[in-house]
């Protein structure tokens, strides 16, 4: 399956609190050291259900770099 053009990118201000870890579809969001989440950009899909779950609203979908 072909990468899309966008991707998640979750801000510095996340808390960890995994719940977009429950919306990804694809699995690719993980809470690093127990502070803050990570996006996996090769298993990112650009969907945004982690950005619309957010309740602190610091996940962003933007187009992924070196994308067309």
């Amino acid at each position: 399956m072909p990468l899309s053009t966008r991707v998640a990118r979750v801000g510095r201000e996340c808390v960890a609190c995994g719940t977009c870890l429950k919306v990804c579809p694809r699995g690719a969001i993980r809470v690093v050291s127990g502070v803050a989440a990570r996006v996996e950009e090769s298993t990112c899909v650009g969907c945004g259900k982690c950005a619309k779950a957010c309740p602190a609203d610091v996940i962003t979908v933007s187009k992924r770099e070196g994308a067309v």
